[in-house]
């Protein structure tokens, strides 16, 4: 997909990255390149090497681009304040950036925004106006409030300046992974595959630069195949992130010449990648931020990974805990290991300490164990029962519900394993 780069007008180069690199070392911080032998193992890869983007300050890597673009700005510039429009990372990002610099900051999110962000945004002693159902709607207020403010707008992709800064991820990633072949980058607007495919294409040898993305939000591939910016009239995404309905000039012309290919995963996967990453790395991410994982490791991705060195850049973890719970959950049905059960149960509630004691012998967990609604087909001599049981797989979770329909008193009626 990408083009010979000699043809190519140049937005951004690799001294561009350096020099933001420069402007922004005391602020950022070197993220940790963790290798992962569970998820070499899961995709094929020689090996995997998550760049771990989720502890950056602020919780993502947007206060690279933020910094590095509000660092430039003139006496002037500074005093008449910035305002952007952003999903709740890029917010954040830009509100420590003014809280270092003495910028005052307005962040336009639209109403899809997790709380967390918005909180942690004003945290950083931002104004947040809560704008629009979708990113596009919020970013066009911003404009406007910008024309009639005088304020600066900072875009989230859509500028040399904050692409130069989150490519210093692909300097670090060559010094801290230098066997790498290829990396797998989340595509919201591009930003961040533009900074980073600017630097692993002027490295001296070929590193693969693959671009995943929601189903739901799948635009870039259709661009960059038809060389011509896509915009999708709505988006429909767990991965509300990177929930944009399109590229904008600035990162579609370097996508199109550091972009090697962009493949589309469900929600289902995303959420068995968030789910994963919490269980075998033992870190938090948010849905967008496991969406590289989750092509790495998808059945119905063909990318080959198959004896390389493969760097997934974990770009965020800003979720809410009620959020990740339901995600893990999600993730679990579809990595088969959980079930949810209607049992018809006799006796209650002298019954449960059986149900939970089977469980138990069964090596599961028992997640959920709650008296259901009764329905017009269950009988009047027993009590509705739901349960949600975690186990190591199908054959596992089907055991403990053939345990559980042993018991004196108790029938399994249905399950979601059918």
């Amino acid at each position: 997909m990408s083009r010979d780069r000699a043809s190519h007008t140049t937005l951004v180069t690799r001294e561009d990255v350096e020099a933001a690199r420069e402007r922004i070392v005391d602020v950022v911080h070197e993220t940790p390149l963790d290798t992962s032998r569970t998820f070499a193992e899961l995709s094929g890869a020689a090996s995997v090497g998550l760049k771990l983007e989720n502890v950056q300050r602020t919780g993502s890597f947007k206060i690279r681009g933020a910094y590095n673009r509000m660092a430039q700005l003139s006496p002037a510039e500074r005093e008449a304040g910035v305002i952007s429009a952003s999903a709740g990372n890029h917010a954040q990002g830009v509100a420590l950036a003014g809280d270092l610099l003495d910028i005052e900051t307005t962040i336009v999110v639209p109403e899809v925004t997790p709380a967390a962000k918005i909180e942690a945004t004003r945290g950083y002693g931002a104004e947040v106006v809560v704008e629009g159902d979708i990113y596009e709607r919020s970013y066009e207020y911003a404009l406007e409030r910008a024309d009639e403010t005088g304020a600066t707008f900072v875009h989230p992709f859509d500028d040399e300046a904050v692409v130069a800064g989150q490519g210093t991820i692909g300097l670090e990633l060559l010094e801290q992974y230098p066997e790498i072949d290829t990396v797998l980058v989340a595509i919201g607007g591009g930003g961040l595959i533009s900074g980073i495919g600017t630097v692993l294409k002027a490295a001296e040898r070929d590193i693969r630069v693959i671009g995943a993305q929601p189903e739901g939000a799948f635009h870039a591939k259709p661009s960059l195949e038809g060389d011509a910016i896509r915009e999708l009239e709505t988006v429909d995404t767990v991965a509300e992130g990177i929930a944009d309905t399109r590229m904008l000039e600035t990162t579609f012309e370097i996508a199109r010449e550091v972009v090697d290919d962009v493949v589309s995963v469900s929600d289902r996967e995303i959420a068995a990648a968030v789910t994963l990453l919490a269980e075998r790395a033992k870190t938090v991410a948010e849905s967008a931020g496991a969406t590289p994982l989750a092509a790495a490791l998808s059945e119905s991705v063909e990318l080959d990974l198959e004896g390389e060195h493969v760097g997934v850049v974990i770009s965020g973890g800003n979720v809410n805990l009620t959020e990740h719970a339901e995600l893990t959950r999600t993730g679990l049905h579809e990595l088969e290991r959980y079930t949810e059960a209607r049992l018809a149960v006799a006796g209650w509630p002298s019954t449960v300490g059986a149900v939970v004691e089977a469980v138990a012998s069964e090596g599961a967990e028992l997640d959920v164990l709650e008296r259901a609604r009764r329905g017009p087909v269950d009988e009047p001599n027993r009590v509705p029962v739901t349960v949600g049981l975690e186990g190591s797989g199908p054959a596992h979770l089907e055991g403990v519900l053939e345990a559980l329909d042993a018991l004196d008193g108790v029938s399994v009626l249905e399950h979601s394993l059918e």
